[in-house]
């Protein structure tokens, strides 16, 4: 954007301009609000190369302020606006927030006022997600008025650093810190970790660090901005009806109970991967919530029937109704559980809370497959393409959540980030529209020019693979939309990850449907020569036949669309 352009925007009247804003903060934040300050001021100066001051004390010059701190705080941060705001009404409700544009002549001040630590959070990433930023230049809508808490206690990803996963096994400390700032800002409140050991290899040859080390320095970064974290904690072993086995256990389990500086609730898949019959998983893990609550006092213990045959299942809601165990805090509806979450709900006695754990990584074979996927697509893109299904996670989410207090995600990477920010933005606000949250996506982690273009790319992404492939014309338009985006973006809008992802996809629907026109049309080329074969002899109809078949590698078709699938595909790794 020229500088003509933000002295265009910054004039118009339905915006406010804050470039030069000074932020004003209580003089004893705690830790996790302290997080939340510096996320806001490094995310403008990311985007801006604008860095704003920070203060304890209102300034006596005539600058826009942005005002950050809990209610409990107000009279040590709101300046003159205080009292107002004392005398507001307003809601009390966990992790929720107001955000609020004052003015004092034509000096506005800006307000995110959390009702606890979380809703400071909160509020900030609400207000990234709707400043308008470019370098040199930040502006807000100037009719910004929220007052909103979330419907759902639980709102979280896993985070699996593991060899089997599609981008996280590579990632150092630095870059987790970054995803989890970036799923906080869109009110994810929970983390949930793997294990060294888990059903994958013990190690990579991507790990910047041994996977217990990571896992510790993720549960710090987690603690650092005052969200949960989780663990997903199959039981590998064969027989937990052994004693000595029960011993290994134990003592395997505690190494990770004592690294861990912060665990909030462990999760145990009873399934997919272990095989372990209720009648021994459950006294195994009655014992294992002990130990963990020696090292964290407040940790849940968690337990998914997942895989569970119709008499593992039987048996464990058996367990639960009679003898009602106090040391398990609630079950887990995950995949493999063949029933809806009302009909699960209805089965689990009402004293345990029922998590969900949606698949949202995994295109067929899977929990949620990809509706009449076509088979070219099925066969060349995968079980774990980066896959953008807006609508649909939305009716998934809508259709599976309510009997619920919410989610962690289950997930193998980062192709899923958009579904993950639809699950996110649902789980604060059910009735919020799904273009709305694509918007801001785009907006926030793409660039303000791209907020809308990048939203309406999205949907395309999502309507390529809707239907038979051969009929879906579409495709060609879509990747259209992104080229014209690629062909006006600066050079760090093509460094973004998230921008290559959405490009690699275009590209490859383009190109697939490219190779499944030319190719089925060689195919009946072939057809139509051995047709022919009692005419010409079949010798001499086969060669052709294999003539024609090797034009496919021979004459490829859409050579330059293949070659830049390859140059993002390295550009992403």
């Amino acid at each position: 954007m020229s500088e003509q352009d933000c002295r265009s925007l910054t004039s118009r009247p339905e915006v406010i301009d804050l470039s030069k804003a000074i932020v004003v903060l209580p003089p004893d934040l705690s830790g996790p609000e302290q997080k939340a300050v510096t996320m806001l001021v490094d995310e403008v100066e990311k985007r801006t190369r604008i860095l704003w001051e920070r203060t304890t004390t209102w300034p006596s010059c005539q600058v826009p302020v942005i005002a950050v701190g809990p209610a409990s705080a107000l009279n040590t941060f709101g300046g003159t606006y205080a009292a107002h705001f004392v005398a507001e009404s307003h809601a009390t409700a966990a992790e929720g927030y107001r955000i609020r544009i004052m003015r004092s002549g034509d000096t506005p001040a800006v307000f995110v006022i959390g009702n606890d630590a979380r809703g400071v959070l909160y509020g900030v990433g609400h207000l990234l997600r709707v400043l308008r930023m470019n370098p040199g230049s930040v502006l807000v809508q100037k009719d910004l008025k929220v007052t909103t808490a979330p419907r759902y206690r639980l709102r979280g990803h896993q985070l699996g650093y593991r060899d089997k996963t599609n981008s996280y096994c590579g990632w150092d400390l630095a870059q987790w810190e970054q995803y989890i700032r970036d799923l906080v800002v869109f009110g994810a409140n929970a983390i949930e970790l793997i294990p060294p050991r888990s059903d994958d290899h013990p190690d990579s040859v991507h790990f910047p660090l041994p996977p217990l080390e990571m896992m510790a320095g993720m549960s710090q970064v987690a603690d650092d901005y005052g969200i949960d974290v989780w663990i997903w904690f199959p039981a590998m072993d064969e027989d937990y009806s052994d004693l000595a086995t029960v011993e290994f256990a134990l003592k395997e389990w505690e190494q990770v109970f004592e690294k861990l500086p912060r665990i909030d609730a462990v999760l145990v898949p009873g399934g997919d991967p272990g095989r372990t019959p209720p009648k021994y998983l459950m006294p195994l893990l009655e014992k294992q919530t002990a130990l963990l609550q020696s090292h964290h006092p407040q940790a849940q213990m968690w337990v998914s029937p997942q895989g569970f045959t119709q008499d593992w299942m039987d048996e464990f809601i058996g367990i639960l109704k009679r003898e009602s165990p106090d040391w398990l805090t609630g079950v887990v509806f995950g995949p493999r559980v063949h029933m809806t979450t009302a009909e699960f709900r209805e089965l689990i006695p009402r004293k345990y809370p029922i998590r969900n754990y949606p698949d949202i990584t995994h295109n067929f074979s899977c929990q949620h497959p990809v509706p009449d996927w076509d088979v070219a697509y099925a066969l060349t893109e995968g079980r774990e393409s980066v896959n953008p299904r807006p609508l649909g996670q939305a009716t998934i989410f809508r259709h599976e959540q309510p009997p619920t207090i919410g989610f962690l995600t289950y997930s193998e990477g980062c192709n899923d980030d958009v579904n993950k920010c639809i699950w996110s933005a649902l789980g604060w606000d059910p009735d919020r529209k799904v273009i709305d949250i694509l918007r801001e996506y785009s907006r926030y982690y793409i660039g303000e020019r791209y907020a809308d273009d990048f939203a309406q790319g999205l949907l395309a992404l999502e309507r390529n693979w809707r239907g038979p492939l051969a009929c879906n014309a579409g495709v060609y338009t879509t990747l259209r939309q992104f080229q014209a985006m690629e062909e006006s973006a600066w050079p760090r809008d093509l460094k973004n990850w998230r921008f290559q992802q959405a490009l690699y996809r275009a590209y490859y629907d383009a190109y697939v449907r490219s190779r499944l026109l030319y190719e089925s049309g060689l195919e009946e080329q072939v057809m139509d020569q051995l047709r022919q074969a009692p005419d010409k002899g079949s010798l001499v109809a086969l060669a052709e036949a294999e003539r024609i078949l090797d034009l496919a590698v021979n004459q490829p078709i859409s050579s330059g669309w293949r070659t830049r699938i390859f140059q993002l595909a390295e550009a992403l790794f």
